[in-house]
């Protein structure tokens, strides 16, 4: 008779005899080392190397997209909008009637002070909002736009087109407002949201029809609704549309040979369009005497 073979060891942890082993390298292994598989078992090594030559997947922008993305800088930028509301509200004692707060005072936009040095306006006067319909009306446009266009573009992308959009409302307001015009609110980043969104799906080979319609009703409602601020909303489609298409079209166009190049014209795209707001700003801004 033969002596009978001893049974063999897990592979990491030689005192375990086994019966078990990888279905793709075959190592003996215990069942601790073990994972289950689409066929079979694998050891701990070959889940590593799985993972690792598994390709990752990027969004439309090219960067890399988490398996599980979450709009955080669309939850973020809500709250923020929500608390300046709230602070505003404080401080005027009211909530239909926040504009009369100090913190309103100094940061609507009113093209002459903006003009005399007060940039703290272009920026600021973007997170006010008259009253509680103002701001919930542009929160929850911000809502429906903000995630999708954040998966799409990852999240530095997207705040940097929102950033711009912001900028290029800014800016054609205190060009071609009345200087003596007070104006506020998130409506012309979120209008750069409108054109980021369907050049994001123009991109991807999506029906418009959605989007389109959406954005010739805001537009209806900007011109026919007395009081809202028609350059705001303009600017901001405008420079939201042209920033979104040099992050997704223009590398396409310059035939950028690798992701890293590519993601690199995009911002510098985005940056053309912001040193462009900001220069009109700075250069159009009127000044009384």
């Amino acid at each position: 008779m033969n002596p009978q073979q001893p049974a063999p060891t897990c592979y990491r942890h030689p005192d375990r005899p086994t019966g078990l082993a990888c279905t793709r390298c075959g190592r003996p292994s215990c069942p601790e080392c073990l994972t289950p598989a689409a066929v079979g078992q694998h050891c701990v090594e070959c889940v590593q190397q799985g993972r690792q030559d598994v390709r990752p997947v990027r969004n439309q922008a090219g960067s890399v997209q988490s398996r599980r993305p979450e709009p955080y800088v669309t939850w973020s930028l809500i709250a923020v909008n929500v608390l300046v509301f709230a602070i505003t509200a404080f401080q005027a004692h009211s909530v239909m009637d926040n504009q009369r707060s100090d913190l309103f005072v100094d940061w609507m936009l009113v093209p002459a002070l903006v003009g005399h040095g007060q940039w703290v306006r272009v920026i600021g006067s973007a997170f006010l909002h008259y009253g509680p319909i103002h701001l919930l009306a542009n929160m929850f446009a911000l809502y429906v736009l903000g995630p999708y266009c954040e998966i799409a573009l990852g999240r530095a992308r997207y705040l940097s087109v929102y950033a711009v959009s912001l900028l290029g409302g800014s800016a054609a307001v205190t060009v071609l407002s009345n200087p003596l015009t007070a104006s506020a609110g998130a409506s012309g980043a979120i209008f750069g949201l409108f054109g980021a969104v369907a050049v994001v799906m123009l991109r991807t080979r999506q029906n418009l029809t959605q989007i389109m319609v959406l954005l010739v009703i805001n537009l209806i409602i900007t011109f026919s609704v007395p009081g809202i601020s028609v350059w705001a909303h303009l600017g901001g489609l405008l420079a939201g549309t042209v920033a979104a298409g040099g992050i997704l079209y223009l590398p396409r166009w310059l035939r950028a040979s690798t992701p890293a190049l590519a993601m690199r014209i995009g911002w510098i795209a985005v940056a053309v369009v912001g040193v462009i707001a900001v220069a009109v700003t700075v250069l159009g801004a009127p000044t009384l005497y």
